[in-house]
């Protein structure tokens, strides 16, 4: 192996040793997740909460999305694309 295929490989295993480490480190300290609702998995970032009992999460209203929806189309398909792109980059590095 040269040189960069191992700085890759080193690179890769402590991003993913780093994401573990966060993983459980919000599992155990039950970061974001809302006690009062039992959704599993569901209950991190209000993810599967009823519409009408998030009011009385979010009870003064601090949440106000201002952002258009195209936006969030655009940014979704952007990322797509530039996952694509990257995708055909390192097939054709293997080459």
């Amino acid at each position: 192996m040269d040189k960069k295929h191992i700085v890759f490989k080193v690179i890769t295993i402590v991003v993913v040793v780093i994401t573990l480490v966060l993983a459980v480190y919000i599992m155990i300290n039950r970061k974001g997740v809302v006690e009062d609702y039992d959704f599993g998995a569901g209950a991190y970032y209000y993810a599967d909460i009823p519409t009408e009992e998030y009011a009385k999460i979010d009870k003064e209203g601090a949440y106000i999305n201002t952002v258009p929806k195209w936006i969030y189309y655009v940014l979704f398909f952007a990322w797509g694309w530039l996952m694509w792109r990257l995708w055909v980059w390192i097939e054709g590095r293997k080459k």
